[in-house]
């Protein structure tokens, strides 16, 4: 009897300790089971009515449930804390340098900026690009350009600034730093008022010498060619003729200023200029002959109505008649004047024409070619012959010419 109760204890013994192993397995796949099942239920209360009630799902499920569903949540925070973290360090490692992804963009970024390799080609030709900036330039502007090659001669303002003078170097389209390179006069404010000061007031000529001019050689026979930058006084036309008269030939040449000046200095400039270059001195006579007509050339464009124009060709119409005609009294160059106001309809003041006959009196002892004085400035001249009023053009000179065609002829029967 004892044995047998020994016996069934022994196995309820055992079935208890069975138990005790199975049960914790079995609650922990029915904590897991209750929690999925939770989440679901939630999921399908969310979606039908736009929330959930945690708590009655809880305790509905029981304490166990609960604990499941708590551990849950903890454990989804702690991975949405975990991945903002793993946002942060992704974006530090980005910053720093250190991110594997960062580093493939660099990569890719690197040979996208590598140099091209290879043989490159370049055009010989100097690009020509245009000024920037407000230039005051002239249509009838000749586009004087520096070469890669040319070699020009510089007259600067002694009183322009470092910066002023880089604007001026600009214009003329010589760089600055290379300034050294060039043959360098300056035009200072006292040689201005030495030319000027018998032609214009001193307050006019001012207390700066700023006016500029780059020179060069032309080829023969091609006259003088000008440009003009922030020039607001003179003309192409103006310099032109002045120059001429001073004896200038076959030459390049660009006036420029720093900003818009009148440019009646400039002259000097280039008569200095051209002085180096050719290693001639312009004589004096010459000078002073060229600033009296390109003062004077200006003050008829007041007579004129402002046609600065007309006031040029006025000036190279007397010009050429005294020139080609040998004038030299006051009487015969009085003459030329009053048939030079009919021809181009000016009305001038007794002062105005006192003026002219001074500096055609000037010219004429110059002793000027009249055909080096027509050809270096012959775009002038050339205007002068569209209005029939050049020497040897006009109707005149056509009958004259067919007159002696026909006697030609006949000579030539006999």
């Amino acid at each position: 009897m004892k044995k047998n109760i020994k016996r069934v204890m022994g196995i309820l013994l055992a079935a208890t300790m069975s138990i005790s192993l199975v049960m914790p397995a079995f609650a922990s796949q029915t904590s897991n089971t209750d929690t999925t099942t939770e989440v679901q239920e939630q999921n399908e209360q969310t979606d039908a009515n736009g929330s959930a009630d945690t708590a009655d799902d809880a305790q509905t499920t029981g304490g166990s449930s609960a604990q499941g569903t708590d551990d849950s949540e903890k454990s989804v925070a702690d991975s949405t804390g975990s991945s903002k973290n793993s946002d942060t360090s992704d974006v530090n490692a980005s910053d720093t340098g250190s991110s594997d992804t960062d580093t493939d963009k660099r990569t890719s970024d690197n040979a996208a900026q590598a140099p091209v390799e290879g043989t490159v080609t370049q055009d010989t030709e100097t690009q020509k690009e245009p000024v920037k900036g407000d230039v005051q330039t002239e249509v009838a502007d000749d586009n004087v350009v520096v070469g890669k090659h040319d070699k020009p001669y510089l007259a600067l303002g002694a009183d322009l600034t470092a910066e002023q003078q880089a604007t001026v170097l600009g214009l003329m389209g010589i760089d600055p730093a290379k300034l050294s390179d060039y043959d360098v006069v300056q035009v200072t404010n006292a040689m201005e008022h030495e030319y000027l000061d018998a032609y214009l007031p001193s307050g006019t000529i001012g207390s700066r010498a700023l006016s500029s001019v780059l020179i060069m050689e032309g080829k023969k026979g091609s006259g003088i060619q000008i440009s003009i930058k922030n020039i607001s006084y003179c003309t192409v036309g103006m310099y032109k003729s002045a120059l001429a008269t001073a004896g200038l030939e076959d030459a390049e040449i660009i006036v420029a200023g720093p900003f818009p000046i009148s440019g009646t200095a400039a002259l000097i400039g280039a008569l200095k200029a051209y002085s180096e270059m050719t290693g001639d001195e312009v004589k004096e006579d010459s000078l002073d002959a060229a600033m009296n007509e390109i003062v004077v050339t200006g003050q008829l464009a007041d007579a004129t109505g402002g046609d600065k124009a007309k006031a040029e060709e006025l000036m190279a119409y007397l010009k050429q008649e005294v020139v080609k005609n040998d004038l030299k009294d006051d009487k015969s160059i009085n003459e030329a004047i009053e048939q030079g106001c009919k021809e181009f309809d000016v009305q001038l003041t007794d002062d105005q024409k006192a003026k002219l006959l001074d500096v055609l009196k000037k010219i004429s002892d110059l002793d000027l070619d009249w055909n080096t004085l027509k050809n270096q400035a012959s775009d002038l001249y050339d205007r002068l012959d569209e209005l029939g009023l050049l020497s040897n053009s006009g109707i005149g000179a056509k009958l004259k010419s067919l007159f002696q065609s026909i006697i030609d002829f006949f000579k030539s029967l006999f």
